[in-house]
C-alpha cells in the first residue's frame, strides 16, 4: 500500500511539478524584497492621502473593462484600446503632475529611517479632539447669530495640501475666538476658507473649487458651492456659514445638509472625529437625514 501512495505521489510530481524548482535565495533577493515593499507600501500611502485615488480609481475600472474586452475577444475595443496606450499614459501623467510633483518634493524631506519604524502607533486615537469639536461648534453658532459668513474646512484622511497652499498658513490651534477673528469683516484673513488639520487650524484664505451641480438650489451662493465642490474632490467635511440668513450648513460626500443646530452640527463633527469610521455610520446619516426630511414633508414644514 505505502508503494502505492509513493508511486501515485513520483507520478503526480511527473506529471505536474515537472521542471518545476524553488528558486535560490540570498540576501541581496531579500534587500530587494524590502526595498520594493517599502516603495509599493509610499505609494499606496500616496495615493491615498491625495486625490490620485479617486483617478486611480477610475483608470482600475477602464482596466477591467478592457480585460474582460480581452477575455472575450472583442476585437475592436481592443484595437481602440492599443491605439490608444500611448496618448493615455502621456493624459494619465499630464493629469496627475501636480500630485507627483507634491510626491517627489515630499519624497526629498522625508525621514526613511522613522517611516520604516513607524506604524502609525496612534492610528487608533480621534482624529481631533472633543475640545475642537466645541471650538468649531461654538464660532458656527457665534456668527451664525450676527451673520458672519464662514467656511471651515475639516481635514480627514484626504491630505488637502493642493488647497492649503492657495492661502496663508497658520498653524494655530483651533479655539473658538481665532475662527471668529478670522472671518470678521474687513480683516485681512476674512475672505476664503480655513482648513482645520486635527486640532490645528493650517491655512486660511485658502480659495476651493466651486461644484457645478445643477440639483443645488439657486438661493445657495458662491460660499456653498464651494463648500460643496471640495467636498465632491475629496472626504472633508466644510462647514458653512451663511452671511445672507445666518444659518449653519455642512457638506460631505458633495451633500449640503442645511439649517443646522448645534447638536446637529456636532454630530456631525462625531460621524469623521473617529479614524475608525466607516462607510456604514455615512450611509445610516444619510437615510436618518431623508427620513427626517420626509418626516418635515409630511408635517408641512
Amino acid at each position: 500500500m505505502i508503494q502505492n501512495l509513493l508511486g501515485m505521489v513520483n507520478a503526480f510530481v511527473e506529471k505536474y511539478l515537472y521542471g518545476f524548482s524553488i528558486p535560490r535565495f540570498n540576501r541581496i533577493d531579500f534587500v530587494e524584497i524590502i526595498i520594493i515593499s517599502l516603495l509599493v507600501y509610499n505609494i499606496l500611502v500616496w495615493v491615498k492621502n491625495t486625490r490620485a485615488w479617486v483617478l486611480l480609481r477610475g483608470i482600475i475600472i477602464i482596466v477591467i473593462f478592457c480585460l474582460i474586452a480581452a477575455l472575450f475577444q472583442m476585437s475592436t475595443i481592443l484595437w481602440i484600446v492599443g491605439k490608444t496606450i500611448n496618448v493615455a499614459v502621456i493624459a494619465v501623467v499630464i493629469v496627475f503632475q501636480p500630485e507627483l510633483r507634491r510626491a517627489l518634493e515630499s519624497l526629498g524631506r522625508k525621514n526613511f529611517i522613522t517611516s520604516i519604524f513607524n506604524f502609525d502607533s496612534q492610528k487608533d486615537q480621534l482624529r481631533f479632539s472633543e475640545k475642537t469639536v466645541a471650538e468649531i461648534t461654538k464660532a458656527s453658532l457665534e456668527m451664525a447669530k450676527v451673520k458672519t459668513g464662514a467656511l471651515i474646512v475639516v481635514e480627514q484622511d484626504m491630505v488637502l495640501t493642493e488647497f492649503e497652499r492657495t492661502g496663508i498658513m497658520l498653524d494655530s490651534l483651533v479655539s473658538s475666538q481665532l475662527l471668529i477673528n478670522i472671518f470678521e469683516h474687513n480683516t485681512p484673513l476674512h475672505d476664503g476658507a480655513v482648513i482645520i488639520r486635527g486640532n490645528r487650524i493650517v491655512s486660511a484664505t485658502c480659495y476651493l473649487p466651486l461644484s457645478d451641480n445643477m440639483g443645488l438650489s439657486k438661493d445657495l451662493g458662491t460660499r456653498h458651492r464651494a463648500a460643496v465642490g471640495v467636498s465632491e474632490v475629496s472626504d472633508a467635511l466644510v462647514v458653512v456659514v451663511s452671511e445672507e440668513t445666518g444659518n449653519i450648513s455642512a457638506a460631505i460626500g458633495g451633500e449640503l445638509f442645511r439649517n443646522l443646530d448645534a447638536e446637529n452640527l456636532k454630530r456631525k463633527l462625531g460621524f469623521i472625529q473617529n479614524r475608525s469610521i466607516d462607510t456604514d455610520k455615512f450611509r445610516l446619516w444619510r437615510r436618518r437625514r431623508k427620513n427626517g426630511q420626509k418626516t418635515d414633508e409630511a408635517s408641512g414644514k
